[in-house]
């Protein structure tokens, strides 16, 4: 056995049913080693009152008790830990008893009107808000014998401290004793050598209270001596310093007259200066006047400059838009060469992506068909453990009832209670070990849940860009074969383009493959062949059959060379004719 903490501790009892008091409580903590069949430490909490014998609860905590201790309350520690951090709770609650307002509690509770049965003791933290408890333990009354046994062992330490206690009066009365006939001895002999200090003192006192009053006479002398000396010096002193004192005052004098002349010439002076400062005030008006009016004549200049460069600017960019034109025109009949080549080699490369993701489309519908699979043997998993937990609620109760009926029995059956309470700390271990279960596999579903989420997303997507690239299939197929019926020879008018929507200056078709897929290859679709590829019928308004995803840049796409900007078409109106488009590129 070893002892880690015994004191006295203030602790807050409240029973049922009972006003709530305080008591001084000895709260001992001890650590206990079996050695069979395996080496093992319990922790034994025991509270006791000194002032009532009978008072005894008692607690032992083993590794295994701890565990359970540990996620009931959710400890942070070990069990090689937990008894410092309980000991220093303890200290911390000392600490504070003697405050009025303690932050740290000790709390006692009993669910009986009396202290008959088992209490919970608990660590409590106080704040503005709430009662915060950090620890607490159920601790069971002793039994008749371990109340003997407690009291046996006060007995025995209560004996021996009565030995002890009896041993060192002897020894105290024996040294009083040794020590009171050598004090006696050393008063009488201190009390002759007073007497002999009492007289030596009367015969030296005599003496120099006469050698006292000799000396004071011849200093008495001494004294008027220096008297006399002193008093001639200070009427030299007198003398001299009035001499000193009659020069000093005719020099300031003749000061005092110097400055008064000074004093006159610096008045002259100022008034001189005044004058010159006022012409002067007078010019430095008119000069500012005139640098005024050279602001006002710089700022017109400065306008008219303005006006000119704005005029200028505007002849330089006319001169930059005509060569832009002529540069778009050169360029536009060099790309529709390039064009019909790339439109072929789009129509193939859609057609693989389209089986691709026919083939992808097939495989995403049977990872769901087992996704499915799984949710439902899942639920069906927790249906069971469901059914399990209630079964585990019926049979601790029918517990509890059997526990109430036990208590009422005589103290013979003791041993069958502590039975009882061992299983339902077992049944209570499987309903946590059940509700841990029930958690994990409530995450599992909530995962496989947003697995599903997403796979129904990809699919959905990938359906749309199925939908986009037959959309695009067939739009491409309409405009070769009206490019192929179109090929007639044509008038300089037919070459004219519609105007295209503001902010964009052409379309760019990107087909962007699954993984798996060979890569596309993107096509640049100016102005001009958007507008002669759309059919001739232009009361139908049909969409053009490309998503907005597909104009987006991309770094491998091949750009147009020559686009106008949002000012160059807004300079140019569109040419309607019947037989021919309109065109964004000419002017009208």
């Amino acid at each position: 056995m070893e002892e880690l903490f015994n004191k006295l501790l203030q602790v807050n009892v409240r029973c049922k049913d009972c006003d709530e008091r305080k008591a001084n409580i000895r709260v001992a903590i001890e650590l206990q080693l079996t050695t069979s069949p395996v080496h093992k430490k319990d922790l034994l909490v025991r509270l006791t009152d000194d002032a009532d014998p009978y008072f005894l609860f008692r607690l032992s905590i083993s590794e295994e008790d701890f565990q359970s201790l540990k996620v009931q309350q959710g400890l942070l520690i070990d069990f090689s830990s937990f008894p410092q951090k309980f000991i220093d709770l303890l200290n911390l609650c000392m600490s504070e008893q003697e405050s009025d307002s303690p932050r740290f509690l000790l709390q006692l509770l009993c669910q009986a009107p009396a202290l008959d049965s088992s209490a919970t003791f608990s660590v409590v933290e106080t704040n503005a808000f709430k009662h915060l408890n950090h620890l607490s333990l159920r601790l069971l009354q002793g039994t008749d014998k371990e109340i003997k046994d407690y009291l046996v062992v006060c007995l025995s330490s209560l004996k021996g401290e009565k030995q002890t206690l009896e041993i060192k009066l002897k020894k105290t009365e024996d040294d009083l004793s040794r020590q009171l006939s050598y004090t006696q001895q050393t008063l009488s002999e201190k009390t002759r050598e007073l007497d002999k200090l009492r007289s030596e003192w009367t015969s030296q006192t005599s003496s120099l209270s006469s050698r006292h009053s000799q000396d004071m006479m011849s200093e008495r002398e001494k004294a008027l001596e220096v008297q006399t000396r002193l008093q001639q010096q200070n009427e030299q002193l007198r003398l001299e310093l009035e001499s000193a004192h009659k020069k000093s005052t005719s020099q300031l004098q003749s000061k005092v007259s110097e400055l008064e002349t000074s004093n006159r010439e610096l008045t002259e002076r100022k008034y001189k200066n005044e004058s010159t400062i006022r012409d002067l005030t007078i010019k430095v008006a008119g000069a500012e006047e005139e640098c005024q009016r050279s602001k006002q004549q710089i700022l017109s200049l400065r306008r008219e400059n303005g006006t000119l460069d704005a005029e200028c600017h505007e002849k330089e960019r006319l001169v930059s838009q005509l060569q832009m034109r002529i540069a778009v025109l050169e360029q536009e009949i060099k790309d529709k060469d390039q064009l019909m080549c790339r439109t072929k080699e789009v129509l193939e490369a859609t057609q693989q992506q389209k089986e691709s993701v026919e083939g992808h489309a097939e495989s995403k519908e049977l990872q769901i068909r087992k996704l499915d699979a799984t949710v439902k043997s899942l639920s069906e998993e927790l249906i069971k453990a469901n059914s399990i937990i209630k079964n585990l609620q019926g049979e601790l109760r029918g517990l509890l009832g059997k526990i109430k009926v036990k208590n009422t029995v005589t103290v013979s059956q003791e041993k069958v209670l502590q039975e009882t309470s061992e299983k339902l700390q077992n049944t209570k271990k499987e309903l946590q070990d059940a509700q841990q279960q029930l958690v994990t596999k409530d995450e599992l579903v909530s995962k496989l849940k947003e697995q599903l989420e997403t796979t129904v997303q990809k699919l959905n997507e990938s359906r749309e860009v199925l939908k986009t690239n037959e959309n695009v299939i067939s739009w491409l197929n309409k405009q070769l074969n009206e490019k192929q019926l179109s090929r007639t020879p044509q008038g300089p008018e037919s070459f004219e383009t519609p105007s295209v929507l503001p902010g964009t200056a052409g379309l760019r078709a990107q087909f962007q493959p699954k993984p798996g897929v060979p890569l596309m290859k993107a096509v640049d679709i100016s102005p001009f062949e958007q507008c002669t590829m759309q059919p001739a019928s232009t009361h139908s308004r049909e969409p053009a059959g490309l998503e907005s995803k597909y104009f987006e840049k991309r770094d491998d796409s091949i750009p147009l060379h020559g686009l106008l900007s949002n000012l160059q078409q807004k300079e140019f109106s569109q040419r309607a004719s019947k037989h021919s488009l309109p065109s964004a590129y000419f002017s009208a």
